[in-house]
């Protein structure tokens, strides 16, 4: 289930096994608040916590103990894992057991931020598993809108857009974006220019900000943001191979024979994503992709080649974007 389903699940009596898995730390850690919220009880002596590296092979015995404990003057007993990818082995010799007859009267929280391969616990029927991936620009946005409406705060859905777009629609960021504002703001209106001043842009969205000041061929907005970037530690080579990922995400995107959808999964990225490499390649002209990406390659191999310094080579290559032969 997504994440924003996860409410309904517990108001209707919830899941004896919950698995919150995906990369963005908010959400796993609302969803475990949330989870504990609807069972927990005297925390104190009806919760307890594993890592996952400390339980391999017959250390998994700890938790199967800790889960068929009884709860103390509580209906439920809750035990979390963090970071648990057990084997193949492992989940047949001790988790399956458990899992074909789990004790009613607990409840277990497994959260992994879905960095290291094990067996894939989601698909088990037993387990609820709740995605805590980064969430579609339009539901980060929208979340944004609400909380800052919840507060008193009105700001317009189209700056709720920007300031997600500035986090990389990173729910952790956003999320402290929202508190910072609203703490400054208090009530009332929100404008553009405000979450534009105050808002830190992460540095690989300043990168997206270069891109489209390319394709838009807007040489003072692509130097004022470069010089932007360079003042807050990020040094040439960063933005070059900024500039060469890139490109090469738009050409791979729109060279691919694959559906938007298609190639999302099997690159393991979002679908809007895709569309929007697309689309952005289309502006740019395929040709023009392609010099651009051999302009900011060119620069890079000069680099470690030592015969460009950094600062002559990001030179160079925007030179050779803005005004070399088409």
């Amino acid at each position: 289930m997504k994440f924003t389903d996860l409410k309904n699940n517990l108001s209707q009596g919830g899941s004896n096994i919950y698995l919150l898995e995906g990369e963005d730390a908010y959400f796993r850690l609302k969803g475990e608040e949330m989870i504990k919220n609807a069972f927990l009880q005297m925390p104190e002596l009806n919760f307890s916590s594993f890592e996952g590296e400390s339980l391999k092979g017959s250390g998994l015995s700890a938790l199967v103990t800790a889960l068929k404990n009884y709860p103390f003057m509580a209906e439920k007993r809750l035990v979390k894992v963090t970071e648990f990818y057990p084997t193949d082995k492992e989940y047949e010799e001790y988790l399956q057991p458990l899992f074909s007859n789990f004790p009613p009267t607990a409840v277990l929280i497994i959260v992994n931020s879905g960095a290291k391969k094990g067996i894939e616990l989601k698909r088990k029927n037993a387990v609820t598993f709740v995605d805590c991936g980064k969430a579609e620009p339009e539901a980060v946005a929208r979340w944004a809108f609400i909380t800052f409406k919840r507060a008193g705060v009105q700001c317009p859905v189209s700056v709720c857009e920007n300031l997600a777009a500035y986090c990389l629609y990173n729910m952790s960021r956003v999320s402290m974006e929202v508190e910072k504002l609203i703490s400054y703001k208090v009530s009332g209106p929100l404008s553009a220019e405000e979450v534009d001043s105050l808002v830190y842009k992460d540095a690989d969205y300043r990168i997206y900000e270069l891109t489209n000041a390319l394709y838009r061929k807007n040489f003072s907005k692509f130097c004022q943001i470069a010089a932007d970037l360079q003042s807050k530690g990020v040094d040439e080579m960063n933005i070059l191979n900024g500039l060469f990922s890139y490109y090469k995400n738009l050409l791979s995107a729109a060279l691919s024979p694959l559906s938007d959808g298609e190639y999302a999964r099997l690159n393991g990225v979002k679908e809007f994503s895709v569309k929007k490499n697309r689309e952005q390649a289309d502006i740019i002209g395929i040709n023009n992709v392609k010099r651009y990406l051999h302009a900011a390659y060119s620069a890079i191999s000069n680099v470690k080649c030592g015969v460009l310094t950094p600062a002559s080579a990001l030179q160079n290559c925007r030179n050779a974007i803005f005004f070399g032969d088409k």
